[in-house]
């Protein structure tokens, strides 16, 4: 299945001073093509009071915003003056906002007939199993009878009162779907939550872009790292500033634990120490590093890693 087409550059949306993409065709484009991973926060419409699995929207470091915006993919818009434009500035027209409703409402109703075929064919398939199960001891309970009327060589005597062995043999349940069930089933629709926001929300750039997210010192390094195809992710689990995957963090497991720094900025040993120590606890390497205090010779900032190895462990 061919993966769906995404515009560049995309909107990145402002929130609250957070920088989220809430259209579920645009995360798994940036992620695809561009490496960048962000966080999932958002929760889940069929387990809402869980936290370990999130879902849409995707927020995005403030250096990954940036690092998009400068490769021009991306642009930063206000959030709250896009749901403005979008809802209350007509950005729909009525006939949109319906054929928007009639959209979600078929996706709902194909979604709870599927559901429903889905339950019809377990239980079907379970009453055939019971129906198997009470035939295989219907012939056992008469093979026994059998053979007890020939070892006694006594005429079986027909009675009517039913005992054990002459009651009939339990008939198997229907199998057919109630009727019930299936009207109960089609009076009611699954509710479906959007995974795009194109519509209501538009894709088309701000006549004002807004400036580009600030980013700490390490930001350098961060844009060095990914420049070299690493996936960086927040590193607040390891204590350090971002985490380093050689590849898509679903696959691959980190290699280092990073932080950058400015060239001629101080640090105390022991935060040398504690790094390489923890890093090679966890099968990590510990990687500062920084901008060199020159220009490359194409005008790009020189930047130099060094990676810190507790040995003896």
């Amino acid at each position: 299945m061919a993966s769906p087409s995404v515009a560049e550059p995309f909107p990145i949306f402002l929130v609250g001073g957070r920088y989220t993409l809430y259209d579920i065709n645009t995360v798994s484009h940036a992620r695809r093509v561009h490496n960048i991973s962000g966080v999932l926060i958002g929760g889940l419409p069929q387990a809402p009071q869980q936290n370990v699995f999130c879902g849409i929207p995707l927020e995005l470091m403030p250096e990954e915003a940036r690092l998009l915006v400068e490769k021009g993919v991306a642009y930063i818009i206000d959030d709250a003056a896009a749901h403005r434009q979008a809802f209350i500035a007509g950005g729909l027209s009525k006939e949109e906002k319906e054929k928007f409703l009639r959209g979600l409402k078929k996706q709902g109703s194909d979604a709870t007939r599927m559901q429903t075929k889905s339950a019809d064919d377990r239980k079907i398939a379970a009453l055939k199993k019971v129906a198997a199960k009470n035939a295989a001891l219907a012939a056992k309970l008469e093979k026994e009878r059998s053979e007890a009327a020939a070892a006694a060589g006594d005429k079986v005597v027909e009675d009517d009162q039913e005992s054990l062995f002459g009651s009939p043999a339990p008939s198997a349940p229907s199998i057919a779907p109630s009727e019930a069930s299936v009207a109960s089933s089609s009076a009611s629709t699954m509710k479906i939550t959007p995974t795009t926001s194109s519509p209501p929300l538009t894709s088309s750039a701000p006549s004002s872009t807004l400036p580009l997210p600030s980013v700490p010192v390490s930001y350098p390094l961060f844009k060095h790292l990914h420049s070299k195809g690493y996936f960086m992710a927040p590193g607040i689990r390891f204590g350090c500033r971002y985490t380093a995957y050689p590849g898509d963090p679903l696959r691959f497991h980190s290699h280092f634990l990073c932080d950058g720094m400015d060239w001629d900025q101080e640090f105390d040993l022991l935060t040398l120490v504690g790094g390489g120590r923890l890093g090679t606890g966890v099968k990590k390497g510990f990687l500062i590093g920084g901008t060199e205090d020159k220009e490359h010779v194409d005008g790009e900032e020189d930047v130099r890693a060094f990676c810190v190895e507790w040995a003896g462990m």
